[in-house]
């Protein structure tokens, strides 16, 4: 699943392209990271790790919310 999809039309030749984005996941890990680095903590592959582990839980629980909602939505 993608952060941010969106469509782009060139400004000269009117061609419109669909960029697909980053991964949710690495959006998911970067906010972590921010948080993480904010709390005062510089040991960056534990940093790292403990993001994508973060990140990992919260497509994990996205997917069981997601699941749950009705699908007329």
């Amino acid at each position: 699943m993608k952060a941010y999809p969106y469509m782009h039309k060139h400004p000269t030749s009117g061609q419109t392209t669909i960029e697909e984005g980053m991964d949710l996941r690495d959006w998911f890990a970067g906010l972590v990271l921010q948080g993480l680095y904010h709390q005062g903590s510089n040991i960056e592959e534990q940093l790292a790790r403990r993001a994508y582990s973060q990140a990992d839980w919260m497509m994990k629980i996205r997917k069981e919310v997601t699941d749950e909602q009705p699908s007329s939505l």
